[in-house]
């Protein structure tokens, strides 16, 4: 059983999740390392405990060097995404057809203000990634709660509800691939599906695509707009590097059209692109062209790190249900059977010092469950289980 006791987790050269100890951690000014007092480990928010790749330190560093620090362009990002979709993906946009936006959920938001009229229905898929519910009321727009099938092998896609959603007079599919919490990775069949299901009812469908680059070996991502479908080429689909390379607080991500959403995609205003941050597209721009040689050592450590969770959680906690996750380095805890309530991120927190993200923010089928962050050094997975186990 752990100490409590906090450790140096520097280890040089064994990969991006072991080069940063919890000294330098504690100095970062971001969400992750302010949200809670020193005494508190954080395994909540989508951050990442990694330096940056070489190549994006290189490229902000001359770009500060230079005085780059004015108005965004996209530049040459469209060309260094379509180049690494294609080189990962086979999927070939067409640059012409990427408009920057400054965020994943801003161009949403944007894509969702051209394509609806307030009252209209979004089918979501839930558990969801939390803001889609404050956008889409703020939008006036009815959310459709689409809820996984939960079986014993994990979370599925249930194409049988959906249908059900789409033909209720949906508008919009909302489509988050992989998906956010559970780490689900839609194959090819199961997308043709939803393409299917989308003609037959008319149902626009907007790809939310940000956490692509991290699935685990064995899985790969199809992007949506990549399918012989016509509801793929008329889908929008958004993407950023930011996940995968630790950049959220650089502001750049990328709305792709498909071939017949071409007008949608046009119509984003330039403001929108224009509140996007030029070192966001910098850093991406390295990071698609320069950066997937990080991204392959990043992805052996995440791997183990999904891993030895699993493993502690059957050591520790038996309790909780987990399922390795496709894709990301978020983890979807079943911790129903603890006995802690709707919320059982509250009672880690309280008892463990811990913080993971609560369940409940991601929708009624959160009720129960918490979100556990492992894009960190393994040392800080073992502490934040054995804190976790302290709070029973």
């Amino acid at each position: 059983m752990s100490t409590g006791t906090e450790r140096d987790t520097t280890r040089p050269g064994s990969g991006p999740l072991s080069s940063v100890d919890l000294g330098r951690l504690r100095e970062r000014r971001s969400v992750k390392w302010t949200e809670y007092p020193p005494d508190v480990l954080p395994v909540f928010v989508a951050e990442m405990d990694t330096p940056l790749a070489e190549p994006i330190t290189a490229a902000l560093t001359a770009a500060i060097g230079r005085g780059d620090t004015g108005y965004a362009a996209a530049g040459r990002l469209p060309e260094a995404f379509a180049g690494f979709a294609g080189r990962r993906y086979d999927w070939h946009p067409d640059p012409t057809d990427i408009r920057l936006v400054p965020d994943v959920m801003t161009g949403i938001v944007e894509v969702l203000r051209l394509l609806t009229e307030p009252g209209d229905r979004v089918v979501v898929n839930t558990p969801a990634y939390p803001p889609f519910f404050y956008w889409l009321d703020r939008l006036g727009l009815e959310l459709v709660n689409s809820p996984l099938a939960l079986t014993d092998q994990g979370h599925r896609l249930d194409l049988d509800r959906l249908e059900r959603d789409f033909a209720s007079g949906a508008r919009v599919y909302l489509l988050c691939s992989p998906q956010n919490p559970t780490g689900l990775v839609f194959d090819r069949d199961e997308l043709e599906a939803v393409a299917d299901l989308a003609d037959r009812y008319g149902v626009r469908v907007v790809v939310d695509e940000i956490h692509a680059p991290l699935t685990y070996p064995g899985v790969r991502h199809v992007p949506f707009a990549s399918l012989d479908r016509p509801a793929a080429a008329r889908s929008i689909t958004l993407v950023s590097a930011s996940k995968a390379w630790n950049l959220a607080g650089l502001k750049a991500a990328m709305a792709v059209a498909g071939p017949a959403a071409r007008a949608d995609v046009a119509a984003i205003h330039p403001e929108i692109s224009e509140a996007a941050g030029l070192f966001g597209v910098i850093a991406s721009e390295a990071a698609l062209t320069e950066g997937e040689p990080w991204l392959a050592e990043l992805l052996v450590q995440l791997d183990a790190n999904r891993r030895l969770l699993g493993e502690l959680l059957a050591q520790h906690l038996p309790e909780i249900r987990y399922r390795l996750p496709r894709a990301t380095y978020l983890a979807w805890l079943d911790c129903r059977d603890l006995g802690f309530g709707d919320d059982p991120a509250a009672t880690f927190l309280e008892r463990g010092r811990v913080a993971l993200q609560p369940g409940p923010r991601f929708g009624p089928a959160g009720h129960g469950f918490a979100r556990f962050n492992f894009a960190t050094s393994a040392e800080h997975v073992t502490e934040a289980v054995h804190r976790m186990a302290r709070a029973r």
